[in-house]
């Protein structure tokens, strides 16, 4: 089933270009399914870039999704024009009275701030507040899975001595968990980061579960045990060159970064890196979308937040 969002956004095109349906708004306005109603709140700078990954994984499931876009008011973005952002992107204000089936917030370059320093902070909780009686399930990835779990469950971050940047190997730890159903016992994720949340926080915690864990990598994925919170803390969304980019970017600034670890053929950065992640990605995506929201979120919308809102384990 196809992915639905407004015609013109940039990644229409390079999304059809990969052979992947993209229904317009007119076709869809046309259907009588209630499609699944998906808020994302994109925290990153590149956020054309981000839109594309996140929403090619949204996009390759029997689900038809509909996608929103939200920007925090209360930070400037540099990296994109205004005008996309005012085409396709609300705020907080206009969409604080709707309900959502699900809701991803992404990651952002801030994690070596304080949570309270971060300029955009406020906002940020005000919409995950909200999100608890607003939408039936909330996927948090990277930096935005460090601010999510630390501001709903109070599980601080550490700073790491360097920079985690690679593709790691993982294990599951709870392998009942519909979010890893047909994922390998082992398995390759991509991280980039500089801070860490630790295992035993999340397991000494008696409303989280740990999920996934990386013996290089550290914690990879978390829940809720109400199933309303979803932590990756990597980059599953990522395309097979972002983390060359990023050492590019890192290196041209001097910054003496290491090359991503288990990422280029025989760590020579002149060969192309391969994505050895790509299809547990987009199985982690689907297991979400599949037994956490469309399975378990109310037909009517209006009852999201309320009694007849159920989730499972």
């Amino acid at each position: 089933m196809p992915i639905r969002i407004p015609d013109s956004l940039p990644a229409t095109d390079i999304l059809e270009g990969e052979n992947i349906f993209v229904m317009t708004e007119y076709r869809a306005m046309h259907q009588d399914i209630r499609p699944l109603k998906v808020l994302l709140l994109n925290l990153m700078p590149t956020k054309i870039v981000t839109e594309t990954q996140i929403m090619r994984k949204l996009s390759n499931t029997p689900l038809q999704i509909e996608v929103e876009l939200l920007q925090t008011i209360s930070h400037e973005a540099k990296n994109v024009s205004g005008e996309h952002l005012s085409t396709f992107y609300t705020s907080f204000d206009e969409i604080k009275d709707k309900r959502y089936d699900g809701m991803i917030i992404t990651g952002a370059p801030v994690e070596l701030l304080d949570f309270e320093h971060v300029d955009y902070w406020d906002e940020l909780t005000a919409i995950m507040d909200w999100s608890t009686t607003n939408v039936h399930s909330v996927f948090h990835i990277c930096w935005g899975a460090q601010a999510g779990i630390y501001h709903h469950y109070g599980i601080q971050k550490h700073e790491l001595e360097n920079k985690l940047s690679g593709v790691f190997e993982h294990q599951v730890d709870k392998p009942s968990s519909p979010l890893v159903r047909g994922f390998d016992d082992a398995f390759r994720a991509p991280h980039s980061r500089y801070t860490e949340v630790r295992a035993e926080d999340i397991e000494a915690h008696p409303q989280l579960e740990l999920i996934a864990t990386s013996e290089e990598a550290g914690v990879y994925l978390a829940k809720s045990v109400d199933s309303r919170h979803f932590f990756a803390f990597g980059h599953p969304e990522y395309d097979d060159d972002t983390l060359l980019k990023e050492y590019e970017r890192d290196a041209a600034k001097g910054m003496g970064v290491a090359l991503p670890a288990h990422y280029f053929p025989n760590d020579d950065p002149t060969q192309k890196p391969s994505a050895t992640w790509r299809a547990h990605a987009q199985l982690l995506y689907t297991n979400w979308l599949n037994y956490y929201v469309y399975q378990t979120t109310p037909y009517d919308l209006d009852k999201v937040g309320t009694e007849e809102d159920s989730s499972h384990e």
